[in-house]
């Protein structure tokens, strides 16, 4: 079984930068895509940003296009860099894997979730 545990996370100003991380552990054999989403009070969980297994393709929400980017050093870790933070990225964000190695956007199109981190922006 695959588990992932996201990490960075922390209090930042509007404009700043952070930088979350996702490594997965376990059976990893698998060519796994990985998304992030996040999910802010009240509201249901969003697309963030989603990379193939071999690091090469991309995908991001209109939101975050241009200021976030996902990138992957090997098969087990992820990132996610965030720039020019803006109040509304204030969320929990998760990574989570899909055994469909395509950019998908739907949360149900992932079969392991890690537990969260927050991420919160200061204006």
């Amino acid at each position: 079984q695959v588990r992932l545990v996201e990490s960075g996370g922390g209090l930042v100003q509007a404009g700043g930068s952070l930088r979350l991380s996702c490594v997965a552990s376990g059976r990893t054999s698998s060519n796994w895509a990985m998304g992030w989403f996040r999910q802010a009070p009240g509201k249901e969980r969003e697309f963030v940003a989603a990379i193939t297994w071999s690091g090469a393709s991309t995908r991001y929400a209109d939101s975050v296009k241009g200021r976030f980017t996902a990138s992957r050093t090997n098969a087990n870790m992820v990132y996610l860099q965030m720039n020019s933070v803006k109040s509304e990225d204030t969320a929990v964000y998760y990574c989570a894997a899909s055994r469909r190695d395509t950019l998908q956007v739907d949360t149900w199109m992932y079969e392991i979730w890690g537990q969260g981190t927050q991420v919160t922006v200061s204006s």
